[in-house]
């Protein structure tokens, strides 16, 4: 089975102008969509929650719902725009998540996470995914955890994403849940040992290329969340370290190629600051980070950003630190 290396799905971050953004700066990385709601994609502007430009790397879609007819026609309506499978949210804690009743609360009820896993398999050629967590509230051992795949799997899902901590869903806040609650990975180590067959990918807390080849040791794939959001150009050392491509694009060559993309997109009528705000950790760690940063957020992560104003804020950062922009 091939190892892969992904970017977790992340509200509010991973839209298609991250997907794009990300793409430029590694061709093995697998990409994945921010959650959006079943119902949403039935009812809203579909081409634009679904539609993205289109891009070598393996792009999967996240859905969020618990209703299994709602879920089965979210499928259909996505199968056309060009993703590569559709994974069910099965891990997020956010208060605003549960009142909607998808998301990590799901894992209360695996007979209801079988009808909509059943339900979405059924309608859609394309394969069906989860991304959950190890347990919830009180409930953290490894029988119910090895069950609640069994049955996610006997639905039909083909691929199971774990992040290696519990939901405390009633205690903590996301940003606690992403923190708190302890890092397990011999749980997911241990589910690879049982499902010897099956893509058991782990998550959380994984933040460097040692940390990836440690885990790639023991299960399928390793999917990395905030440390690449925070800085972007970590792909660069995943691609050299992990897949062995010294053919990487410096931190300059990936912003010329993402202005031709902001041309297109803000002729769409798209904010500048909507791609732009995707870019403020490119130059985390070096010299001139701080005035990209500055810059940014003065200039181009405001509703009326300039597109003449990114060879500008490149002109600075050159001046601040020009080794920079090469590496």
């Amino acid at each position: 089975m091939k190892k892969t290396v992904s970017v977790a799905p992340m509200m509010d971050c991973t839209d298609k102008h991250e997907i794009y953004f990300l793409s430029l700066i590694s061709k093995n990385i697998h990409l994945y969509s921010e959650m959006i709601v079943a119902n949403a994609i039935i009812r809203g502007d579909r081409d634009k929650l679904l539609s993205f430009k289109k891009i070598s790397n393996p792009v999967t879609l996240q859905v969020g719902g618990s209703n299994p007819n709602e879920l089965a026609e979210a499928c259909k309506i996505s199968e056309g725009y060009g993703y590569k499978e559709i994974n069910l949210n099965l891990g997020c804690p956010s208060k605003k998540v549960q009142k909607n009743k998808f998301g990590a609360c799901l894992m209360q009820e695996p007979q209801l996470v079988a009808k909509c896993i059943e339900a979405m398999a059924k309608s859609t050629k394309l394969p069906i995914t989860i991304k959950t967590r190890i347990g919830y509230n009180e409930v953290e051992n490894f029988k119910f955890l090895k069950s609640f795949i069994q049955t996610t799997k006997d639905s039909g899902s083909k691929k199971f994403i774990i992040h290696a901590r519990k939901a405390l869903l009633k205690k903590l806040s996301p940003k606690e849940n992403l923190n708190i609650p302890p890092l397990k990975y011999e749980f997911v180590y241990k589910l690879k040992e049982y499902f010897k067959n099956d893509e058991i990918i782990i998550n959380g807390g994984i933040k460097s290329t040692k940390d990836i080849k440690n885990h790639l040791l023991k299960v399928d794939g390793a999917m990395i969340g905030r440390a690449i959001y925070q800085s972007p150009y970590f792909l660069a050392e995943i691609e050299r370290d992990i897949f062995n491509n010294d053919n990487v694009p410096t931190r300059s060559e990936v912003m010329e190629k993402l202005i031709p993309y902001i041309q297109e997109e803000t002729a769409k009528g798209v904010q500048l600051n909507h791609i732009m705000r995707h870019t403020v950790g490119l130059f985390h760690g070096q010299n001139g980070s701080k005035t990209w940063k500055q810059y940014l957020s003065k200039n181009m992560c405001i509703r009326d950003a300039d597109l003449q104003k990114v060879n500008h804020i490149m002109d600075q950062v050159k001046k601040t630190n020009p080794v920079s922009l090469e590496r």
